[in-house]
């Protein structure tokens, strides 16, 4: 799920490719340093600055993931967002909660959703989350988790499924992501994954169509 190693060193070459492409083009090998400060922040990898405890989906509440289970970013303007991923806790949501708050845990998504339909965001969007078990899909991707088990269709509330949509609705508005199952899908569509969720209990057609009205919808 990231080896920090190889994610350093592919930020400092970008980094420093980068900032010399853009000294060379200019000719004087010198640039301003309000053009430095604009290039800095838009490099792969480099930890805009944001407010403590915001959050990007409105009512939902802010608990902070460990800084071992996701990396720090500045999307999309690094990586472009296409994609939303939709998990299963397979545990209740205060054990999801702890899971993400554990560095040795070494993956959480950016959301989670329970049974009640109240959200927690526990990772910006801004930031990569290790959620799907591919480098390049936690890249281009946002994480959507689920309070249940993936053989409980009781598990998947009315509440949590409304909740949910609108929660996706609000990601593919904001970065223009089709709704439907090219770009919103399971864990277990991710290449090279050994995880099952959602599970054959998940109404995909319900939620697709409860994302789509809720996308129509007044922001």
């Amino acid at each position: 799920m990231g080896a920090k190693k190889s994610d350093s060193d592919r930020r400092i070459g970008r980094r420093a490719l980068l900032i010399g492409g853009a000294a060379a083009a200019v000719g004087t090998g010198v640039l301003a340093r309000d053009e430095l400060a604009r290039l800095y922040w838009r490099l792969p990898g480099v930890r805009r600055q944001r407010v403590e405890g915001a959050v990007d989906f409105r009512g939902a509440r802010w608990v902070a993931a460990s800084e071992a289970n996701f990396r720090w970013a500045d999307r999309p303007d690094d990586y472009g967002i296409d994609m939303v991923v939709v998990h299963v806790t397979q545990g209740d949501l205060d054990s999801a909660v702890k899971a993400f708050e554990d560095p040795g845990h070494k993956a959480a998504a950016h959301y989670i959703v329970g049974k009640d339909g109240h959200v927690t965001q526990m990772i910006r969007e801004l930031d990569v989350a290790y959620h799907a078990g591919n480098r390049a899909y936690n890249e281009r991707s946002v994480g959507i988790e689920h309070e249940g088990f993936v053989d409980r269709p009781q598990d998947f509330t009315d509440a949590m499924y409304a909740a949910s949509a609108r929660l996706a609705a609000a990601v593919c508005r904001r970065y223009g992501i089709a709704v439907d199952r090219e770009h919103i899908i399971g864990h277990v569509e991710v290449p090279g994954t050994d995880h099952t969720d959602p599970g054959e209990h998940w109404d995909w057609d319900r939620y697709l169509r409860l994302v789509r009205e809720a996308q129509t919808s007044t922001p």
